[in-house]
C-alpha cells in the first residue's frame, strides 16, 4: 500500500503537460493526462488495443508504435482484449503509461506516431476485456435509502446494510459498450390489483447510474485479497448503466434478488480510465454519520479511508425521439459525485474475496446506483419520479414516469480536482427499442 497519495502521482499528471496533438490540449475528456485504454476497430479491420488522445485513437498494435515500446509490453498489446495487460503487475501498466506519455508529448516522435493515429469518429469500439464475471453491488446509500423509503417507509435500510457491502452476481454475457440497442425486455409482471402475474414487455424500464470497476490480477480460489492490497487489483474505471425492469423486479426479486429484471443488458462506456490516471483524483472517504457502525476490521484500512474515494462528478441526460427530431438538447436528469458511495472500491474487493472467491483479470464490478440525498441527484427514474407518482415533463412537452421506446439515456463523468487537469470518461449511451 502506498505510504501516501503522492506515491501514486508522477510527471504524467502534471497540469502543465501538453501534447503535440492539438486536439488533446482542448479535449474535455482525453487530454494527455488521461490516456485511457480501449479496444477498437476500423472498417473491415480486426479489434486492436488503443489509447484515446484528443479526437484520435493511437493504435498500440501498430508496428511503429510497438518498436518504440519495451519488448516486455509488446505481447499483451497485440491481443484483441486488455485481459493480458490487466493480468500483468501494476508496474507494467505504469510503465506503459510513462512510455505513451513520452510518445505523445515529445515532438521527436510526432512523425512516427501520427501514422498510427486513427480518427475516433471513424472507429468502432468493442468491450475492453473478455469479461469472465460481473458483480453488481449496492454501495450507494442514498439510492438504497430512497428505494427503501418507497418499499418500507418505517425501515428503509435493512439491518445488514451498514455492515455488509451488499451485492449480487450479474450476467457477463449481456454487457455491451455504449451505443448498443436497449431492447425492451419481456418478463412476468404482477400489478397490485391483479390476482395473478402476466407475461409481456416491461412497462417500467429504468436506468441506474453506476461506476464500473475493471479488475487487475488474479487471486487463487480459496484465498482472499486483504484490503491493504486491494488497490493493486484495480485496473481502471468506466461508467456503467445497470438497466432495470422495475415491474419485473418487483415480482421476482424475493427471495433471491434480481434476475430477468437486470440480466437483459448492462451498458458500459468503452474506455478504461486507468487506476494510474485516477491517482490525483483520490480523496478521503466521507466520514460515516454519527451512530453508524465502524466497518469490521477486514474492511478497515487507514490509507483507504484517507484516499479510497474519488473526485468524480456524474450526470445523466435524457433525449426522447421527439426531442432529437426537433433538435432539442438532452434534458439533464441528475448530477452528483461518486463520494455518495457508502463503501470504497477497495472495501468492495476485500469483501468480494473475503470468503475465498477468486477475482480474475478482466472481471467487472458495478458499485451500485450512485444517488444523492435530494432531488436533482437521484441516479434512477424510480427515485426521481417517486416510483412513477410524479412524472417528469420533458422540453418537448412529453411526460415520463419510466423510459419509453425511442428514449436515449446519456451518462457522462468527469474527474476533477483543484490544480489538476480534469479528465473525462467519455459517454455511456443507449436508445430504448421495442421488441421486434
Amino acid at each position: 500500500m502506498p505510504a501516501n497519495e503522492s506515491a501514486l502521482i508522477d510527471h504524467t499528471h502534471s497540469a502543465t503537460a501538453r501534447s503535440w496533438l492539438d486536439s488533446a490540449n482542448t479535449s474535455d475528456d482525453f487530454p494527455v493526462q488521461n490516456l485511457p485504454l480501449g479496444v477498437f476497430s476500423t472498417v473491415g479491420g480486426e479489434p486492436h488495443i488503443g489509447v484515446a488522445i484528443g479526437d484520435q485513437i493511437l493504435d498500440l498494435a501498430a508496428t511503429s508504435v510497438a518498436a518504440l515500446l519495451p519488448e516486455s509490453l509488446r505481447s499483451p498489446l497485440t491481443q484483441p482484449t486488455l485481459n493480458d495487460l490487466f493480468a500483468r503487475p501494476s508496474s507494467d501498466r505504469r510503465s506503459l503509461r510513462h512510455h505513451l506519455f513520452e510518445l505523445l508529448t515529445d515532438r521527436s516522435h510526432q512523425k512516427t506516431i501520427e501514422s498510427c493515429l486513427r480518427p475516433a469518429q471513424q472507429c468502432h469500439m468493442h468491450s475492453p476485456a473478455r469479461i469472465g464475471d460481473y458483480t453488481d453491488f449496492y454501495a450507494g446509500i442514498h439510492h438504497a435509502n430512497n428505494i427503501g423509503l418507497q418499499l418500507r417507509p418505517d425501515n428503509p435500510l435493512l439491518p445488514n446494510y451498514k455492515y455488509v457491502p451488499i451485492g449480487y452476481h450479474g450476467r457477463a454475457s449481456s454487457i455491451r459498450v455504449s451505443g448498443a440497442a436497449v431492447v425492451r425486455p419481456n418478463g412476468q409482471r404482477k400489478p397490485l390489483e391483479a390476482p395473478a402475474p402476466e407475461f409481456g414487455p416491461c412497462r417500467r424500464l429504468d436506468y441506474e447510474l453506476e461506476l464500473g470497476v475493471w479488475i487487475a490480477g488474479d487471486n487463487a480460489l480459496g484465498t482472499n485479497v486483504p484490503i491493504d492490497h486491494a488497490v493493486d487489483r484495480i485496473a481502471g474505471f468506466c461508467i456503467l448503466n445497470d438497466w432495470s425492469a422495475r415491474d419485473l423486479q418487483a415480482w421476482e426479486y424475493q427471495p433471491l434478488g434480481p434476475f430477468l429484471a437486470k440480466n437483459f443488458l448492462t451498458t458500459i462506456s468503452p474506455w478504461v480510465i486507468t487506476a494510474e490516471a485516477m491517482a490525483p483524483f483520490r480523496i478521503a472517504q466521507p466520514a460515516r454519520p454519527a451512530g453508524d457502525p465502524a466497518p469490521l476490521p477486514y474492511l478497515t484500512a487507514a490509507w483507504d479511508q484517507a484516499h479510497g474515494a474519488f473526485a468524480i462528478q456524474f450526470e445523466v441526460l435524457l433525449a426522447s425521439a421527439a426531442m432529437r427530431q426537433r433538435q432539442l438538447p438532452p434534458m439533464r436528469l441528475c448530477v452528483g459525485p461518486a463520494s455518495n458511495l457508502y463503501w470504497t472500491v477497495a472495501q468492495l474487493i476485500a469483501h468480494h474475496t473475503s470468503n475465498g472467491c477468486n477475482l480474475s483479470a478482466g472481471d467487472l464490478l458495478g458499485t451500485g446506483t450512485i444517488s444523492g440525498p435530494s432531488a436533482g441527484s437521484f441516479g434512477s427514474l424510480m427515485e426521481t419520479n417517486h416510483g412513477g407518482k410524479t412524472p417528469l415533463t420533458l422540453p418537448s412537452g412529453e411526460t415520463r414516469s419510466f423510459l419509453e421506446d425511442g428514449d436515449e439515456v446519456i451518462m457522462r463523468a468527469t474527474a476533477a480536482k483543484v490544480g489538476r487537469v480534469a479528465i473525462g470518461f467519455g459517454e455511456c449511451r443507449g436508445i430504448v427499442l421495442s421488441r421486434p
